[in-house]
């Protein structure tokens, strides 16, 4: 009976510690200096074209945030290495009063327009057709809005 208390404890805790982590993200000076360090020591020649990184509010909060596109990244001469059919990785900093970012979401995207819709602003991410239920064609896009710190779909096309 003992054994399977302990057993039961430790998998309450397993489940418990992932969500205690997210709740805990450290907050982060810069997402540029950030994310070029982490491929500095990734590539032993990492270049980085001007787009790699897009400083916008996108939470609608008058805060400038910051999106990083790792298209615009070329490791080792090869651009966007972890691009692929569902397109590149994008991560989206949110900035705060008190100073600093946290990431709060990535997404493999064909790209993205900033756009307002109905006296907000919302992003339109390009996404391969199957995050829109279909299995081919045009590249569907997905509306969403920054809500707090989540990100929230108002539709899918």
């Amino acid at each position: 009976m003992k054994t399977l208390v302990l057993a039961v404890l430790n998998i309450v805790l397993l489940l418990a510690m992932p969500a205690a982590a997210l709740g805990q993200q450290s907050l982060i000076s810069d997402p540029e200096i950030y994310e070029k360090k982490h491929f500095q020591e990734q590539c032993k020649t990492a270049e980085f074209a001007d787009g790699f990184i897009i400083r916008q509010d996108i939470n609608n909060d008058g805060l400038i945030d910051a999106v990083v596109d790792e298209g615009q990244l070329t490791c080792d001469g090869q651009k966007g290495p972890q691009c692929n059919d569902d397109g590149c990785t994008y991560n989206f900093y949110l900035q705060v009063a008190e100073g600093g970012y946290f990431m709060i979401a990535t997404a493999q995207i064909y790209g993205y327009d900033f756009v307002q819709r109905f006296g907000n602003m919302v992003l339109a991410m390009k996404m391969h057709p199957r995050f829109c239920d279909r299995t081919e064609g045009d590249p569907c896009t997905v509306t969403a809005r920054v809500r707090g710190t989540k990100f929230v779909t108002i539709s899918k096309k």
